[in-house]
């Protein structure tokens, strides 16, 4: 087989970058944090700038633990401006790499083979790195990291271990070179996909690196991580079979719809049922957006800080596919009722939408007694107008009077993206 060469690029610090260029500042010098003032001090900022970092404020901190004595920027997040800037930059690499060579792996990170594009262009793969990093941040002044590999992997962790700290901000990894400076590497949660827990289950092993890994008795490890313990292995000796059209071709056997938020205070038991139902019947829309029905939803409540308990959670399985805002409201009440305890305040609530199916020729009823065909059809009905006239005049254009009551936060949510200010 034919060695590839890929590119793991991430835009760095991106969210506070971007802000940092709208207000004409040096995105690596200048002190910002991204995170909502309307928000408690324990909200999470989203970004910290560089130099901020440098000044050991960690990644994803609250906002209480930056230090007192230093100055700095607090930014509002607008996520609309970031996935604006986002698009913009995966059109520069359109301009010089097709499509079917690029896999983004986030609204920041992004691979691509350009294997194809070295003689092309007559570059070096640093060159070819350097290359694209130079034309975003000459054209948004956005500064990039990016990692090269042999591999999917080994770009992946070229980028995470090494490119992050390398003057020029690129760094190269091949089979032996991983194993020359990686495999006595730690800590182990550096490298992709290994987090503390899989860590945690090593360490009872008495595996401690990724050379330790690479030689260990692969019984012992199919016997912890089962069929996981594959791509483990393989990952210790930094090998990676997956390729950049195998991502492409890739097909989930079973897909999820899902919701969550993190409410603002601690909410009573009725008032949860408020933020169910909303949930519900947004996911109901956007079920009917995408042309799919579910055949089972989970609830998960987490309760307040403030009580020792972790949560609740329970799944109800449908007589019937379906994506009916009427059935599935109730169907998650049913559980909401059955599984939380009345006495305690929630502060966390998400639904999953499960096993989801194709509606063409899914027949829906009704899991309420008496409902009629006709009812249904009606309901759906309803849905494709509030579904329509959202899509045309925005997600406010239709509200119910429960929607204007203190504990509803559909309002405010319908204004955000991922949680967050749109702009």
């Amino acid at each position: 087989m034919a060695q590839h060469t890929y590119l793991c690029i991430d835009l760095k610090s991106f969210y506070a970058s971007v802000e940092c260029v709208e207000r004409g500042l040096d995105p690596m010098t200048a002190r910002l944090v991204v995170a909502d003032p309307e928000r408690s001090t324990g909200t999470i900022c989203l970004a910290v700038s560089p130099e901020l970092k440098r000044l050991g404020v960690r990644n994803r901190c609250r906002v209480y633990e930056i230090p007192k004595n230093l100055d700095y920027i607090m930014a509002v997040p607008r996520m609309q401006l970031y996935i604006d800037y986002a698009a913009e930059i995966y059109g520069i690499y359109l301009e010089h790499i097709a499509p079917e060579d690029m896999h983004v792996y986030s609204i920041d990170e992004v691979f691509l083979d350009v294997t194809r594009y070295l003689s092309l262009y007559g570059f070096t793969p640093r060159q070819m790195a350097a290359f694209l990093m130079d034309e975003v941040r000459s054209r948004l002044g956005i500064r990039a990291t990016c990692g090269i590999g042999t591999n999917l992997y080994l770009a992946k962790i070229a980028l995470d271990i090494h490119a992050k700290h390398a003057p020029d901000f690129i760094a190269e990894l091949d089979e032996r070179t991983y194993c020359e400076t990686l495999w006595t590497h730690r800590p182990l949660t550096d490298f992709w996909r290994v987090g503390p827990g899989t860590v945690r289950r090593l360490e009872r092993l008495g595996l401690y690196t990724m050379r330790d890994v690479a030689h260990a008795d692969e019984d012992a490890l199919y016997k912890t991580f089962g069929i996981d313990a594959e791509l483990l292995i393989d990952h210790a000796w930094g090998r990676e079979s997956a390729t950049m059209e195998d991502i492409h071709h890739y097909h989930a056997r079973s897909t999820s719809l899902s919701s969550g938020q993190v409410l603002m205070r601690d909410y009573a038991f009725d008032e949860g049922k408020i933020i169910l139902r909303e949930m519900m019947e947004q996911l109901a829309l956007d079920m009917m957006a995408q042309g799919v029905a579910t055949r089972s939803v989970t609830v998960w409540i987490g309760y307040s800080g403030r009580t020792e308990h972790k949560g609740a959670s329970g799944t109800a399985a449908l007589e019937t596919e379906t994506n009916s805002a009427r059935a599935l409201v109730q169907a998650v009440l049913e559980v909401y009722e059955r599984v939380v305890s009345p006495e305690l305040p929630i502060r966390r609530v998400n639904i999953s939408c499960n096993q989801l199916v194709s509606e063409t020729d899914v027949y829906q009823y009704s899991l309420l007694e008496g409902d009629t065909r006709e009812t249904l059809a009606r309901d759906r009905r309803l849905q494709k107008t509030v579904l329509e006239l959202k899509n045309r005049f925005g997600k406010n254009a239709v509200l119910k009077g429960v929607d204007l009551t203190d504990a509803a936060t559909a309002i405010e949510r319908n204004g955000q993206i991922g949680g967050h200010k749109s702009g």
